[in-house]
Parts: structure tokens; sequence; C-alpha cells
């Protein structure tokens, strides 16, 4: 799920590198020698075939489980990442910064999309309590990505919009110029890191050689260098249920009145 700037897609391929090694020594088959990078995430987090992906926690609450099977959660050196938890920072035009997530009423706000937990969910879930159950922003703009809803509100295309303090973190130390006149207005509630599954059909023995192999990389020293460039400093098994926080931050904006952006 993180691919950008390229330092980051370099170091993903060597923790594929890795981790594909790893498995097949423990003697998976069917372990491709490169990442799929053409398929849409959307589409490989249900393909048959899956051996290993990275899904969006809020995803994965509302229609992965019990279709897939939770193989970890990664842990992140991240500033707002907290254990296994990470949150999203709202970021605004540093010019035009109100002092407060309330004044931000009336704005424009920009989203990934409206299934992402971290620029959907949890903004709503940061907003329901000024919204009063009303409409707070005058306009939602989906932008298809994170990056792509920073890039709107540099140019003045959206107000603010909430961004995955991973991404942001990968962002501030290899490609700083991307946050240019942006300033973090205030942050979201929390939930697990984005987990990392597998497919459904997955033998146990699969499933520990999976975790077998995440436990290996975060450990390994001759990925020191990709992992601090991924800011990766372990991987935990959680339950399922760990992430219906998830749920319940969407529960409780429902039941303040504001079940949708804007």
């Amino acid at each position: 799920m993180y691919v950008a700037p390229p330092v980051v897609v370099e170091a993903q391929h060597a923790l594929w590198t890795f981790l594909r090694d790893h498995l097949r020594g423990a003697g998976m088959t069917g372990v491709p020698e490169t990442l799929d990078e053409q398929v849409a995430h959307h589409d490989a987090w249900l393909d048959p075939r899956l051996i290993l992906a990275q899904t969006c926690g809020f995803p994965f609450v509302k229609r992965l489980r019990g279709r897939v099977r939770l193989v970890a959660t990664p842990v992140y050196d991240a500033p707002s990442c907290e254990g296994s938890n990470m949150c999203s920072v709202i970021v605004m035009r540093k010019a035009d910064a109100p002092t407060n997530l309330a004044g931000c009423a009336g704005l424009t706000v920009a989203i990934n999309e409206r299934g992402s937990n971290s620029g959907y969910n949890l903004l709503r879930a940061a907003i329901a309590p000024h919204a009063a159950g009303k409409p707070f922003f005058s306009r939602v703009v989906e932008t298809g990505g994170h990056i792509a809803s920073m890039a709107a509100v540099q140019r003045g295309a959206a107000d603010l919009a909430a961004i995955d303090c991973i991404t942001f973190d990968l962002l501030r130390r290899h490609a700083p110029e991307r946050l240019e006149g942006l300033v973090v207005l205030d942050q979201t509630p929390s939930g697990p890191n984005l987990p990392f599954i597998t497919r459904l059909s997955a033998s146990d023995e699969e499933l520990t050689a999976l975790r077998s192999a995440l436990s290996a990389a975060v450990a390994a020293p001759e990925l020191s260098e990709a992992r601090a460039v991924l800011g990766l400093k372990d991987v935990v098994v959680l339950e399922e249920a760990a992430y219906d926080i998830l749920l319940r931050h969407e529960q409780a904006a429902i039941r303040a009145g504001y079940p949708d952006l804007p």
C-alpha cells in the first residue's frame, strides 16, 4: 500500500525478495519472482492465488473479513504511530490554516476514496463531534489517492485532507518537496495499521510460513536499510477483533448524526 516515492518502491522490492526466498526455502509453492504491480489492489485482495498483500483496515472489517486470512500487522516507526496503531494527519495550506478543526466548517475537503480508513473513516470520526449532526464541509473532492489529495490542497482545489501518517512520514523523509506549503492542523482518532492478508484457502502451514517470513524480515541485518526507508520496525499478530475499533469509529459518527461527509 506504500509505493511512493521511488526509494520506497525499491525498499518494497528488497523486502519482497527476502520474503520470496524465505517462503520458497520453507517449501511454499507458487511464490512469484516479483511483486505484481499491475493488478489493482481491490482485485488482488480477493484473488484466489493471493500469497501476500497489504490492505486498508476499513475494507478489511467491512468486506474482507471472513473472505481472507489475517497474517500480521506491521509496526512503523513514524510520528503519530503508537505501537501497532496509526492515525491520519489533517493537512491544510499553511497560509490559510485556521487555528483548530472547528474552523474548517464550510471548506472543501479532499478524500482519496470513500472506502478508505485513513482518508475517510478516520476523518469522519474527527469531524463528527464538530458537525452537530449537520453538513460540515461545503464540498467533497474524491482524488483517488493520498498524494493526489495533498496536491489538490496545495493547488487550491481543496482546503484540507486526511493523510495516513505513514504516507505523510515517508514523504517527509524521502520527498519533502511533496509537502511544500502544507501544515498539519490536527490528527484523527487511531486504529491498527494496515494489515497483511492472504487468501482464505491458505493452509495453517502457509499462514505460519508467512508469519515466520515477516518476523525474519524485521530482524534480518541485510534488510536494515530497506526497513529504515519504510520505517518498518516490527510485525505483530493481532486478533481480527482488534480492527473492530474502525467500525466503532463509524458507528460513533452515525450516532452523532454524521454518517457521511460532508
